[in-house]
């Protein structure tokens, strides 16, 4: 399970409609990503699809463990402009899924001060 000082990557896949990709990633950079930067912090990567399944977004935020990622998406659950910006978000969300990856000891991502 999760030990209390491994870092975290919440890996998070979006299944958008057809066509809305372009209107979500808008949304989402222009009032999400502020939003979410200030309480989350560690936003790591977005990615599109080229090829494959082009209705499908992942993004990627690093925690330092478990609990510093639990407390932040909680503090980022109470936040009015956040709770706005989902009701907005949902339009556009098929389905989401969420993957909490923990790095192997070759990763170099665990040189990465979080």
């Amino acid at each position: 399970m999760f030990k209390e000082n491994n870092l975290i990557v919440d890996f998070r896949t979006y299944t958008l409609s057809v066509g809305s990709v372009p209107k979500f990633l808008d949304l989402f950079e222009n009032i999400g990503l502020p939003i979410q930067k200030e309480i989350l912090g560690n936003f790591l990567a977005m990615f599109k699809h080229e090829f494959g399944n082009t209705n499908e977004i992942i993004h990627m935020w690093g925690y330092e463990n478990f609990q510093d990622r639990e407390k932040r998406r909680l503090d980022c659950a109470k936040n009015e402009k956040f709770i706005e910006y989902v009701k907005e978000a949902r339009q556009y969300i098929i389905k989401q899924e969420v993957k909490l990856l923990i790095p192997t000891p070759s990763s170099p991502i665990l040189g990465i001060k979080l």
